[in-house]
């Protein structure tokens, strides 16, 4: 069994925010702002599942990221899934998520090149409490006054289709021959498998759950399907390692943990099966 705390990495973004919560540090007036706050093993070892928080002044680029066999085509171990849950928005804040209506990949192309784009996204509202679960190949963008945690697959490879007159490199071939042109359809509804045990998302390259209250056991997971943790709200421990929010801890094998009534948290693992029984009283 091993519990270890993962490293943060703060990432400067353009559309990021300088009024990050304590548990991230300042941010000083005349830095450049935090978009994205990522969780690194400081072993050097390079896991399945990447966990970020993102804070967000202004919309992202609309973008896409390649499936599995894309990724591998080019050498790389996986694509990128990714899941969201908001932790607050902000009045009008907005998730796109696919296109209003399914368009050629000519006309996608086109749209992406005039900034048309934007428009033909679905926006949705977004506030605290919702998730998603996008898979690779889904058109996205994420907009202003957001704050939220990211869970992925671990790879860096994002490819953008338009990014709202920033002077950033656009990847119109890659993006285009990636995409899904077409409307997001969720793939999985969120479901309560326990009291306090919500299923986020299923089916996909990974497990999210949201476990809330008291929890006092054993871990009991898989070695080869290590777990990652990440307070929301409230703490306790697992192991020797003190919970917390802000933090994120990746466990592999068993572990004995406990949590207050106050804990909210959310625990991510690869894979598309759920657990039967994450946890088993002692």
């Amino acid at each position: 069994m091993s519990v270890v705390r993962l490293t943060m990495r703060r990432v400067e973004k353009p559309w990021g925010r300088r009024d990050l919560p304590p548990a991230f540090g300042a941010v000083a007036a005349e830095a450049e702002p935090i978009g994205e706050i990522w969780f690194e093993d400081p072993r050097g070892r390079d896991p399945l599942l990447l966990v970020k928080y993102l804070f967000t002044s202004d919309k992202l680029s609309i973008q896409v990221h390649p499936d599995d066999a894309a990724a591998r085509e080019m050498g790389l171990r996986n694509g990128k899934d990714e899941a969201w849950l908001v932790l607050d928005a902000e009045p009008g804040a907005q998730i796109g998520l696919g296109l209003r209506e399914a368009v050629s990949k000519e006309v996608l192309r086109a749209a992406a090149l005039d900034g048309t784009l934007q428009d033909m996204v679905e926006w949705r509202a977004a506030v605290a409490g919702d998730s998603y679960y996008s898979p690779a190949g889904t058109i996205h963008s994420i907009g202003g006054g957001l704050k939220l945690i990211e869970v992925q697959q671990n790879m860096d490879v994002t490819y953008r289709l338009y990014d709202f007159g920033r002077p950033r490199e656009l990847h119109l071939d890659e993006a285009v021959g990636a995409a899904r042109s077409a409307p997001y359809i969720r793939p999985f509804q969120p479901y309560e498998k326990a009291p306090g045990r919500t299923i986020l998302s299923e089916g996909g390259k990974f497990v999210l759950e949201r476990v809330q209250g008291p929890r006092t056991g054993r871990v009991v997971i898989d070695p080869r399907r290590p777990l990652w943790l990440i307070p929301i709200a409230g703490g306790g421990r697992i192991g020797t390692e003190r919970l917390r929010p802000g933090g994120t801890w990746m466990v592999e094998g068993d572990a004995y943990l406990e949590t207050g009534d106050a804990t909210d948290m959310l625990i991510a693992y690869p894979g598309a099966r759920v657990y039967e029984y994450l946890f088993r009283a002692e």
